[in-house]
């Protein structure tokens, strides 16, 4: 059997570009954009943690409370469309030998709720429309570490910045 070869054509092509673009619209879904929220008018950002500050243990746990991280995130971009806000703890931590080795616990003081997270995770945070071209929010923060997962060298703090993103949603 032989097979007949049927020559490029305009017509031919427009058609099969435009079936190739309509195979493509439907294996990729509306997808909501994400991106990283410019905190940089934030006061500060950075978390180092002070062991001289540690209360107690829980059980193989060091609880660390940190204190309050004032946020002030850059939304004049949103402002008028659905979104969900993210916090996102960076997945290396320098000193820690694991993401197992610590948790970040959080409690909102204004819009924002209250989560927990380990390196590497992402939590939502907030959902809704956005109003205003600054969000501002204050965590509460308290580190749980477990000190087997840590590394660190002499008199050294563990220290990680956590970001914020955005998904706009359709």
């Amino acid at each position: 059997m032989t097979r007949r070869h049927h020559p490029a054509t305009p017509r031919r092509l427009a058609a099969l570009f435009c079936a190739s673009a309509c195979l493509l619209g439907l294996a990729s879904p509306a997808s909501a954009l994400v991106a990283r929220l410019d905190d940089s008018a934030s006061p500060r950002a950075q978390v180092n943690g002070d062991f001289r500050n540690a209360q107690s243990m829980d059980g193989d746990f060091l609880v660390l409370p940190f204190g309050r991280i004032e946020y002030r995130l850059a939304t004049a971009p949103y402002v008028g469309r659905r979104a969900r806000i993210y916090y996102v703890i960076p997945a290396a931590v320098a000193g820690l030998r694991s993401p197992t080795g610590l948790q970040v616990q959080w409690r909102g003081n204004g819009a924002f709720s209250r989560g927990t997270g380990r390196p590497g995770d992402r939590v939502p945070v907030w959902n809704g429309i956005v109003q205003a071209p600054w969000m501002n929010e204050t965590f509460d923060l308290t580190l749980r570490i477990d000190p087997r997962e840590l590394r660190l060298p002499t008199g050294a703090s563990l220290s990680f910045e956590s970001i914020f993103e955005i998904e706009t949603l359709p």
